[in-house]
């Protein structure tokens, strides 16, 4: 890993822990192991360490998760949506990377207006904009009947959402919201199959 990497990691635990504001670039470096001049041959100051953070966590959670433009393949039966979305949930919960971010934005929304922009998007409306595209596939392709697929979108995705944000404050009950969520998508379904 690189300097500039471990830079980011540690900033990233360390907002996470004590926030934007309770985290100086002097205790980044320290954690990092070096000296704060040293920082700034990666990065100009905590904003910018901050900026390059939302960076690499948005283009790892296109890539590993999708987004409305990028909502990948459509499956073609139910029970091959409800494991891809289970595993994508899966994703979102466990990876390191995306669970700090969370935690850390869910925190700070209060105190900064473009990181509540950011941790709306990706809590409720881009992954319902995302569903949103998805089911109007599916309705295309007959595996859902016709319906509003904002309304639905919504209905599939805000159960999952809270539970995802009660796996981060106990993360014992990861098993338990996974199974929870799996019962959700298979009842949705049930529903609102053609």
């Amino acid at each position: 890993m690189s300097t500039k990497e471990k830079i980011l990691e540690t900033a990233l635990s360390l907002f996470a822990e004590n926030g934007y504001n309770g985290t100086s670039v002097e205790q980044i470096a320290q954690n990092v192991g070096i000296k704060a001049p040293s920082l700034y041959k990666h990065f100009k100051g905590k904003e910018d360490i901050l900026n390059s953070l939302i960076d690499v966590a948005e283009a790892h959670y296109e890539e590993n998760f999708g987004s409305d433009k990028n909502v990948g393949k459509i499956s073609d039966n139910i029970d091959d949506f409800i494991h891809e979305t289970v595993e994508k949930i899966r994703f979102t919960m466990c990876d390191p990377l995306i669970r700090k971010m969370r935690i850390f934005l869910v925190q700070e929304q209060f105190r900064n207006e473009r990181l509540a922009e950011i941790t709306t998007r990706h809590q409720i409306d881009g992954i319902q904009k995302m569903y949103q595209a998805v089911i109007e596939r599916m309705m295309q392709k007959g595996i859902l009947a016709n319906g509003n697929s904002a309304l639905l979108a919504l209905e599939i995705t805000a159960p999952v959402a809270l539970l995802i944000s009660k796996v981060d404050r106990q993360p014992n009950s990861k098993k338990e919201s996974l199974k929870i969520i799996r019962k959700h998508l298979q009842h949705f379904f049930e529903i609102y199959k053609k």
